[in-house]
Formats: structure tokens, C-alpha cells, sequence
């Protein structure tokens, strides 16, 4: 089984947020293809690009399901292949680092000083952590080929 093609919509071009958005999603579904998947993700994700086709040229509704399907396909991929795309444990643990660690450490900053304004210097050190962790997670996925060649921003 192949994965499908997207319809090509020769008036997206006039609108470049959805241009950009419809050529990213592209490149990960040429990516894909260079992968070996199981025939229920390539179900899934034939059944996400015919719901994409069906959808009408209007740059709103098409920009939220081509998001909609790209954001399904990447947490189905995560979790029944292992794959992720660049930076995405970078991108997860800047938050998870800011929560985790930054305001717990901004805390106790302010307690120790007697000053709870030092809250905020918590802030950059958790996300400092967190990029750190998110890197090297990165670089270990990279290193054992589950990493996809494509940076999604979504």
C-alpha cells in the first residue's frame, strides 16, 4: 500500500500562510514515503489526506485540516513507530522545562532571598534545562533513525 497523493489546488499560491502550511504538510508526506510503515498507519493517513482533498480551496477551512491532519499523523507516528520530526523533543521539553523545573526553582530563589519577584528568574533557567534535555533526546532519535527529515511548525 502507497500513500496518496494531495490534490493539487493551483490557488493556494496567492495566500502564502497557506502555502507554506500545505508545502510543509507535502514534504512530510514525501518524507513518509521513504519510510517502512505498517499498513494500519497507512490507512490512517490515506483516510487523512482523502478528508484533505474533499475540503474546499478556502484558505481558513483548509489551513485547520491540513493542520488537524499533519498534528493526527505526527501523534500516530510517535506512538506506533517511534518517528518524530526535528526538534520535536526540543520543542516539548522547552515547556515541560519551564514548568518543571523553572517555576519550582523560582521559588525557592524567592523564598531563600525573601523576595517572590524572583519568580521569574526560574523561568529562562527551566527552559535552559529543558532545551538542553530536548537536544540531546533529539540527537539519541537522530542517531537511531527515528528522526524524520522535516521541521514542523505548526
Amino acid at each position: 500500500m502507497e500513500i496518496k497523493e494531495l490534490k493539487d489546488r493551483p490557488g493556494i499560491n496567492q495566500s502564502t500562510k497557506l502555502n507554506s502550511v500545505y508545502v510543509q504538510f507535502n514534504n512530510l508526506l514525501n518524507e513518509l514515503k521513504t519510510k517502512k510503515l505498517s499498513n494500519e498507519t497507512l490507512k490512517a493517513i490515506n483516510n487523512g489526506i482523502e478528508k484533505l482533498n474533499a475540503v474546499s480551496d478556502s484558505d481558513k477551512d483548509l489551513a485547520k485540516e491540513i493542520k488537524s491532519t499533519q498534528s493526527h499523523i505526527i501523534k500516530l507516528l510517535e506512538k506506533e513507530h517511534k518517528l518524530v520530526t526535528k526538534n520535536h523533543y526540543r520543542n516539548l521539553w522547552l515547556a515541560l522545562g519551564m514548568a518543571a523545573f523553572g517555576i519550582p526553582l523560582g521559588v525557592a530563589f524567592g523564598a531563600v532571598l525573601d523576595n517572590m519577584a524572583l519568580l521569574a528568574i526560574g523561568l529562562p533557567i527551566g527552559m535552559l534545562i529543558g532545551i538542553a534535555v530536548g537536544t540531546r533526546l533529539d540527537k539519541k532519535a537522530l542517531a537511531e533513525g527515528r528522526q524524520i527529515d522535516v521541521e514542523v511548525r505548526l
